[in-house]
């Protein structure tokens, strides 16, 4: 019930007048069944506006803080995050990470919209930075299409380190499915996740116009944080000339 209130009387009609939020290629949304969104991550505000944008109900895996925090504030976060449709998980690793990759099969088997960040963290300056394996083999297990989602301007809306949210022009665009049903039966093949996953990373390239990275955003943040100096873009795995994947949109 929060989740619609949310989107139509509490916080849609003010996201909408500030922001002007615009989309493009909602179509490619199936109307039912079963898919991941794959998305670029700029700001937390990504997870309400695309939701905002989308007809379909949108359940997004977030991180277990978010509804274990203490106190009144805490008790008022964890109903607020459930509420709007977040679903909490361990990313601390190890059978945490089979729990957490459990519940996304769970829920895209109960024919739901979910919504991934390969990134696996926001990113720290604007870039694009190397996907997590995760969304392929959620993908693989799940036997669902991946849908790539590029998220323009939510970082100018809620910078890191805000804590208010700024009036600022967001565009979300939203590509064709990408169909990976030719790689059935091979979730664990670490080599087919990771060229799945570098295809996904250069369709949200394209789509965004982000410039990539070819490293994991949280590595470049504990090296940011010693001190080290940022990395140079390169260009995703996927599509360098060693590398020849077959086209993977739908039919």
């Amino acid at each position: 019930m929060l989740y619609w209130w949310s989107k139509f009387v509490l916080l849609g009609p003010l996201m909408r007048l500030f922001c002007r939020p615009v989309i493009s290629g909602a179509e490619n949304v199936p109307e039912r069944g079963g898919a991941i969104l794959a998305s670029n991550h700029l700001a937390v505000a990504d997870s309400f506006f695309l939701p905002l944008m989308l007809p379909r109900r949108v359940t997004f895996l977030a991180k277990r803080e978010y509804f274990t925090e203490p106190g009144v504030r805490g008790w008022f976060k964890k109903q607020f995050f459930t509420g709007v449709g977040q679903v909490p998980v361990d990313r601390s690793g190890g059978s945490a990470a089979r729990a957490a990759m459990d519940t996304a099969v769970r829920l895209l088997g109960e024919n739901k919209l979910l919504g991934i960040y390969p990134e696996g963290t926001r990113s720290p300056d604007g870039k694009l930075y190397k996907g997590k394996t995760g969304v392929a083999r959620m993908a693989l297990e799940a036997g669902v299409p991946v849908i790539p989602v590029a998220m323009v301007g939510t970082d100018k809306v809620n910078p890191i380190g805000s804590k208010m949210w700024r009036p600022r022009k967001v565009r979300i665009r939203i590509g064709e499915p990408m169909d990976f049903a030719r790689y059935e039966g091979m979730a664990g093949d670490r080599f087919i996740e990771r060229s799945m996953t570098d295809e996904i990373m250069y369709n949200l390239m394209e789509l965004s116009g982000q410039t990539y990275v070819d490293l994991y955003a949280a590595s470049v943040k504990e090296k940011a944080a010693a001190g080290v100096p940022p990395p140079a873009p390169s260009r995703p795995a996927a599509q360098r000339p060693d590398v020849d994947l077959p086209d993977s949109r739908a039919s």
